[in-house]
């Protein structure tokens, strides 16, 4: 259960409706006496039709051993029933408190016979029992879900700790320790991010069809095999069976555990005896593909995603299904480290082991999950001075030894994983390591604000002094960037909303030898520069990434008609799904009657299903929130503005669809709702800083365009107090300030700026004028010469110095 949600900091790509305060509250009483009645009636279930996936367990006849190594891994413990040999919880009358600012939550874990049962009660939520219908997870911490109307199930906030007693476990604990939610809180156990079926289910079971109704917001939810099973990864295996059956070999050294003919019906082809895939009806063939291809396919889960609606595409691209996550703020720290839960991947995808093409499988067993060797065995077995004939460009060297840890041997800091795999601990318990496999740079923590590995263990110590270490043992780590640059301090710039992050991450996004998520990274931050950014949006079109590809459509989708069809119509035609999809979106809006006549069928389709996978995929707030994007670019303007709301209502946080919705609202000229809707956004005491800065400063804006300057100044004071590192929000400030008459006030504004984007064209034009107004001319002066060096040819500089000179 993806619990990272608990996170307000995060930018969710989850979507959601849930039920009013007060209908939850009538369930909840209901629930009392139809603990195992209506509730678990309409819990998922076993999918009727085969679909061309053997029944669960028919694997086991043939490959006994790799059943064996799979029955007690991560996978084979992802979801089971609630019985006596899969519950770890202590459910002898077990008692759990927490409390929070909304009050004080109770637990009570008890049984009956072999049914495990929990009595709830909190804020908003009266005294009710519930029965515990599946496990979920078994290490380090197990969660219990309970099935509830409508097909859902719901993930339990409070989980039991499986770690043993000495590691402190043993125990029950809250996922949200020191929080309590009342029951219409996306956050509550009821609540949306809580649902099995939206938030984990896909990845929890096999061949998972969610089923969901987006206008009744209910599920009809199935599988094949309860959890992450063998067809999970290899693929629909009915025809293996088939295959298998009529095998004489396969007979004759596993007759006894050989398929039986009512699982599946005898093959009416001679089996050949090639081994690819294809040949014995395995639908995926691993073996036979690259690097990044592998990892592709347990990226479909072991990422952070927007799914595509597609189904679980085994052995197709991972765009085919799935839409990764850029490396964004409150995911990824601006270097790239993670941050948010983010589930391997995009870390991973930076690495230059995955470049290199490094699998999973490499480190990990496929079957068992667990690490092939302890300690720093598992990185020396290429790691070590023997030239690597797999890896020919990897430098032979005695890596784990003194000279290279500069760590006592057999300390903490002598193992690997430590200073290239800092931990995260998410969900309380469980610590997990981040997968770029990069060297520590403290170096970069004044310039990006991220952590590193060197000052997470050496309490007290600090980065510019773990960086002055690093230098005298590998000497300067930024002359070996591109122009002493790393990305992290670039996406550090335009987070913050620099004006002189253009042209770095112009060269960023022009440098095949840099991952293709921290491209794809770059052209989504220069979607948001203008035309000066236009040059490189256009090359991005044409890249060989598909991540590359996708992150360049959306930012055409404001461009002139001619220009989108000129640019975008060939990607409807692109090999990936996930790049298909985002031309259309950028496309919207269109008249189908501009469009070339023969383009006109192909777009028409690709929309249709675009629609389509939409809404049968709108059960969080994000695929809401894409949903509304597309009908309001159709022009579609009261659909999209109830799906957006419908967002909101799953999810009051989720930032996106707040700011969408106002503003369209403010186009339409409703600047009455758009301000309600800011208002209410602000009036949200768990509201994040960053995300309240964002709406006091889109408030102040609003204000500042009806002239209420008194009031757009009190607003955007907050907003730099909540969101100190925005550019522009000093900048609009000083310029308030100076309207008001504050001069002094307003330069003071602008300075504090300047200190944060040294030279931004916009702070330093201001400044300029500010002084020259203020009668400081030498300031005016200096200010102007910053901006000539970035413009040094510029004649309305030239005339601008003259003009100050002669005064």
């Amino acid at each position: 259960m993806n619990t990272q949600a608990s996170s307000r900091t995060a930018v969710f790509v989850h979507r959601c409706l849930r039920p009013s305060a007060a209908a939850a509250l009538l369930l909840t009483g209901l629930l009392t006496l139809l603990i195992a009645g209506a509730a678990q009636a309409a819990s998922p279930r076993l999918a009727s039709e085969g679909d061309g996936y053997a029944p669960e367990g028919s694997c086991a006849g043939c490959h006994q051993a790799e059943h064996d190594a799979w029955k007690d891994s991560d996978h084979g413990w992802a979801m089971r029933p609630a019985t006596p040999d899969n519950v770890l919880g202590d459910f002898a009358d077990a008692r759990f408190t927490d409390s929070g600012q909304e009050g004080e939550s109770q637990a009570l874990f008890h049984r009956q016979g072999e049914r495990f049962l929990v009595t709830l009660e909190g804020p908003g939520e009266p005294e009710a029992t519930h029965e515990i219908a599946y496990t979920f997870g078994y290490q380090p911490l197990q969660q219990y879900l309970i099935a509830m109307p409508g097909g859902r199930l719901q993930s339990l906030t409070i989980a039991w700790d499986s770690r043993s007693a000495a590691e402190g476990g043993q125990r029950w604990f809250s996922l949200y320790p020191g929080q309590t939610f009342t029951p219409d809180d996306p956050l509550h156990w009821q609540g949306r991010y809580q649902n099995w079926n939206a938030m984990c289910a896909d990845c929890h079971s096999t061949n998972l069809q969610k089923g969901y109704d987006p206008v009744e917001d209910v599920f009809d939810t199935t599988w094949h095999e309860q959890s992450v099973g063998c067809q999970s990864c290899h693929g629909p295996s009915q025809a293996h069976l088939d295959w298998a059956q009529d095998v004489p070999w396969a007979q004759d050294d596993a007759s006894a555990a050989a398929p039986s003919a009512e699982l599946s019906a005898a093959s009416s082809d001679t089996p050949g005896t090639s081994n690819s895939a294809e040949d014995i009806g395995l639908g995926v063939d691993l073996d036979d593909m690259s690097g990044q291809e592998m990892v592709g396919q347990c990226a479909r889960c072991h990422s952070r995603r927007t799914t595509l609606g597609a189904g679980p595409a085994h052995g197709e691209p991972l765009l085919d299904s799935a839409l990764p996550s850029l490396l964004t703020e409150g995911l990824y720290h601006a270097d790239g480290q993670i941050q948010g839960e983010v589930y391997v991947y995009g870390s991973f995808a930076q690495s230059r082991m995955y470049q290199a093409g490094v699998t999973c499988t490499d480190c990990h067993d496929p079957h068992t999950n667990r690490v092939r060797v302890e300690g720093n065995g598992l990185c020396t077995q290429c790691h070590n001075t023997a030239q690597s004939p797999r890896f020919p460009e990897l430098e032979p060297g005695d890596y784990d030894s003194v000279e290279h840890h500069h760590h006592r041997p057999g300390s903490e800091g002598a193992q690997c994983v430590n200073c290239h795999m800092p931990e995260t601990t998410y969900m309380v318990v469980d610590p997990r390591r981040d997968h770029a496999f990069r060297v520590p740079r403290p170096d970069l923590n004044e310039a990006t604000d991220s952590p590193d590995a060197c000052t997470r263990c050496h309490d007290g110590m600090s980065p510019h002094r773990a960086a002055g270490s690093i230098r005298d043992w590998f000497g300067d780590l930024a002359s070996t960037e591109q122009g002493g640059t790393h990305y992290g301090e670039v996406f550090a710039a335009a987070r913050q909303g620099r004006d002189d992050a253009l042209r770095p991450l112009q060269r960023l996004a022009a440098d095949d030898d840099t991952p293709d998520i921290v491209r794809a990274t770059t052209i989504d931050a220069l979607a948001d520069m203008g035309p000066p950014a236009l040059p490189t949006l256009e090359a991005a079109l044409d890249d060989d990434s598909g991540r590359v590809r996708a992150a360049a459509a959306p930012a055409f989708a404001s461009a002139p008609d001619a220009l989108r069809m000129e640019r975008l119509l060939p990607l409807l035609d692109d090999p990936l799904r996930a790049v298909r999809d985002e031309a259309v979106r950028a496309l919207a809006g269109i008249s189908p009657m501009e469009l070339p006549e023969e383009s006109r069928q192909a777009y028409r389709a690709a929309r249709e299903d675009t629609e389509r996978r939409l809404r049968a995929n709108a059960d969080l707030p994000g695929n809401r929130l894409s949903l509304a994007v597309l009908l309001e670019r159709s022009g579609e303007r009261d659909d999209a503005i109830d799906q957006y709301r419908a967002a909101l209502a799953m999810d009051p946080y989720f930032l996106p669809a707040r700011v969408n919705l106002v503003t369209l609202h403010s186009r339409g000229g409703d600047t009455a709702a758009s301000r309600r809707l800011l208002e209410d956004g602000l009036a949200l005491d768990d509201m994040p800083r960053t995300d309240r800065g964002h709406l006091a400063y889109l408030l102040a804006l609003s204000l500042a365009e009806t002239q209420q300057f008194d009031e757009a100044l009190e607003w955007l004071s907050k907003a730099v107090e909540w969101r100190p590192g925005h550019v522009r929000t000093h900048y609009n400030r000083a310029l308030i300030l100076d309207r008001l008459g504050h001069k002094p006030q307003a330069l003071a504004a602008l300075e504090q700026g300047l200190r944060l984007a040294p030279d931004s064209p916009d702070l330093l034009y201001a400044a300029v004028y500010l002084n020259a107004a203020a009668g400081r001319i030498p300031q005016a002066l200096s200010a102007l010469e910053r901006l000539r060096r970035q413009h040094p040819n510029d004649p309305r500089l030239q005339q601008l110095e003259r003009q100050l000179r002669a005064r």
